[in-house]
């Protein structure tokens, strides 16, 4: 066997360590997934096979390698306004709903990764503001969450490859919200950063420091969680929003059988879910 192959026995070990730590469910067969996300902490740390690897996350005393592990299971790649059309909802619908407000506007984004998706609410929340002089008296607060500090300390630093830039942000939002930054990447505009702020978090725990929200974005997160870890992490969701308040979900993802509590509004596109009280 080769030192980057795993026998099923460890594979399934993993599998069981990465659904208790963070919900993350692996079909039964993506052990390439594992490998191709595992395989370059192996000279990182010094191992000399996938297989031993593994066997050292399972350890409880190896904080560093395990915190390692899950950043690398947990980092996905994602776009600016992506999908564009929750961020048109937002402008268009959900945004002239609350720009009177005198408390702050709250918004989550749950899954933060990179950055891009509460960049993007920012940048939408900062055309509306354009559009609407005077709008949200009381401020507007944007919080990014994601489960591994390195991806979170990106998303504070906001600087921006032209790869990642190319992905979903149009040019004229490029001129608008970017400029220059270090070794000839872009970095998001003061006036944008200063909307957002990140914080750790595991969506598997408590959200009582979170405090409460006008509007949730947790798109395309949902689909790697097997149906209990959703059906907790929407009635968590449900705890933190305000009444008649707002979440959105990816596109492929839906509360059918996970929770009752909230409404379906059709869009076109798309879906929006109002809490009920």
């Amino acid at each position: 066997m080769s030192d980057r192959q795993l026998d099923d026995s460890s594979y399934h070990q993993f599998r069981v360590f990465l659904e208790k730590q963070c919900g993350i469910v692996l079909g039964e067969n993506k052990q390439y997934l594992v490998k191709s996300r595992l395989a370059p902490l192996m000279t990182k740390f010094d191992v000399a096979t996938l297989g031993d690897l593994v066997t050292r996350t399972l350890s409880p005393v190896e904080r560093q390698l395990r915190a390692a592990v899950i950043d690398a299971m947990t980092t996905n790649e994602t776009l600016w306004f992506r999908d564009e059309y929750p961020f048109e909802l937002l402008k268009k619908r959900l945004l002239p709903e609350f720009k009177n407000q005198r408390t702050p506007l709250k918004i989550w984004s749950a899954a933060s990764s990179s950055g891009q998706e509460p960049y993007s609410i920012a940048m939408a929340v900062q055309e509306f503001k354009q559009s609407n002089p005077g709008a949200f008296s009381g401020g507007v607060q944007i919080i990014g969450t994601d489960i591994s500090n390195t991806m979170l300390e990106h998303c504070k630093y906001g600087h921006y490859d032209s790869l990642a830039l190319s992905r979903g942000l149009s040019p004229e939002r490029k001129r608008m919200f970017f400029e220059d930054g270090d070794k000839g990447m872009s970095k998001v505009k003061d006036s944008i950063k200063k909307m957002v702020s990140f914080r750790q978090l595991n969506l598997l725990n408590s959200y009582s420091l979170m405090g409460k929200f006008d509007i949730v974005f947790c798109r395309n997160v949902l689909i790697y969680f097997a149906p209990e870890i959703k059906k907790q992490i929407i009635a968590q969701f449900e705890g933190v929003l305000n009444p008649k308040k707002y979440l959105f979900l990816g596109a492929s993802e839906s509360l059918t059988g996970l929770n009752q509590n909230f409404d379906m509004v059709r869009c076109n596109p798309g879906i929006i879910y109002q809490k009920k009280n």
